[in-house]
């Protein structure tokens, strides 16, 4: 088994919230895209809460044009593990001896306007208050952290729509 290895942040510095995943599929990493499965909601979800001027047709948008969405809303987006071995692409084929996760002291340095982190799933958050919180610099303990549920088709127990309803909470921080 190959060690998978994530992307590089989707953030600038204007950032004020970051949302974590866990690590990108197979799909995903095949595409060199986050969010890449089809039946993935997340841009379905980041669509539907940043259509300024009426509904986004996230299918019909290029991965540059998604990318930009979320920094215009000033959203960064990564992954909690930066490499790790896994079979397949759920996060409970993750060999939990093999993680080794993200660099956060230097990347909320380097977002310093960053106030909240929304956890795309249980596993993301679990691995972040594992392996991150307790290196994390003082200075960022203010910070909010929120799981929110998970937007991969795995999570079939709500539909894209609850999700949604869910995720509504990000905005309520942006406003």
């Amino acid at each position: 088994m190959d060690p998978v290895t994530c992307f590089a942040p989707i953030a600038d510095i204007n950032a004020v919230i970051l949302i974590l995943g866990s690590m990108p599929s197979t799909q995903s990493l095949e595409a060199h895209q986050y969010y890449a499965h089809p039946r993935n909601s997340f841009w379905f979800i980041m669509s539907a809460l940043f259509a300024d001027k009426g509904p986004l047709n996230y299918e019909q948008m290029d991965y540059k044009q998604k990318q930009q969405l979320l920094k215009r809303h000033r959203v960064a987006l990564w992954d909690v593990v930066n490499t790790c071995q896994r079979k397949g692409s759920l996060d409970s084929s993750i060999r939990n001896d093999t993680i080794v996760v993200n660099n956060f002291n230097h990347f909320f340095a380097e977002h310093p306007l960053i106030n909240a982190v929304y956890f795309n799933g249980s596993r993301a958050q679990q691995e972040f208050n594992k392996h991150v919180l307790p290196t994390l610099d003082e200075r960022y303990s203010l910070i909010q952290y929120q799981r929110l549920p998970s937007t991969s088709p795995a999570m079939a127990s709500l539909s894209r729509e609850q999700k949604l309803q869910q995720w509504k909470r990000v905005l309520e921080y942006l406003n």
